[in-house]
């Protein structure tokens, strides 16, 4: 097995931003050294270094993350050309079913949102952008988790699933059946898996020059749906992605 090697300064600086980015308020720094294990020496030197690199800003009496490490998060959407193609596809699904899309990548076995675009209606969401959910209990991870074969999701998921909420699949063997079917009908859909009244609906773009799995979806308050308009926004999710597949 090939040997793998950490810096140490990279490690703590990451064990700090990690701590930050979990955090809904600014955290004090003998909060972040409890939570880190680093000495109050070692920590205080990391701060004034990540502080002067904008990558973190104090913020009242704790520290929260900066607009630094928000220009360099978010190259990664840049770097694939994918920004202004989402952008634009989103906008026309926008304006003909006003509802939020959201662009996310998997990551193990995880989906990490990378990009939402609003409707000009509010909607309680869980996504965003640098926030992760697991993927088997949303839309768009099982949209990504289709992508894969069944022995690759069966390396990555245990046979018991994370239950989210009471609707929640929690077993392997359920989700590899819903992920055939989703291959099947290039959608993928969720209803109250992630927050109670709320349904989703995504699609699989591909694969991204970088080697990025990504798929796009669309949260809906269940009280917005009827069957004719449901059928319109699934539609409407399968077009956007195959869209955006052709600029890959």
């Amino acid at each position: 097995m090939e040997k793998t090697y950490d810096v140490p300064a990279l490690r703590r600086a990451s064990d700090i931003l990690e701590a930050l980015a979990a955090a809904a308020k600014p955290v004090r720094a003998a909060t972040l050294a409890e939570r880190t294990g680093l000495s109050r020496s070692t920590l205080y030197l990391m701060l004034e270094t990540l502080a002067r690199m904008q990558w973190i800003e104090k913020r009242d009496d704790g520290y929260v993350i900066g607009v630094g490490l928000f220009e360099l998060g978010n190259a990664y959407v840049r770097h694939d050309t994918l920004q202004a193609a989402f952008r634009e596809g989103a906008a026309a699904f926008i304006h003909q079913h006003n509802e939020v899309v959201q662009l996310a990548v998997l990551d193990g076995i995880h989906v990490v949102y990378v990009a939402r675009e609003d409707a000009h209606r509010p909607v309680r969401l869980v996504s965003d952008p640098g926030s992760r959910l697991p993927a088997h209990c949303c839309a768009l991870g099982k949209a990504l988790l289709a992508g894969l074969s069944d022995e690759a999701v069966i390396e990555r998921l245990p046979e018991r699933l994370e239950a989210v909420t009471p609707r929640t699949i929690t077993r392997r063997t359920a989700l590899l059946r819903e992920l055939a079917a989703i291959r099947t009908s290039g959608l993928a859909v969720e209803r109250e898996e992630v927050a109670e009244g709320l349904a989703c609906f995504a699609a699989y773009v591909g694969m991204t020059p970088a080697g990025k799995r990504i798929a796009v979806s669309t949260s809906v308050p269940i009280g917005r749906l009827d069957p004719k308009r449901e059928r319109r926004i699934c539609i409407g999710i399968v077009q956007l992605a195959t869209q955006l597949r052709g600029t890959l």
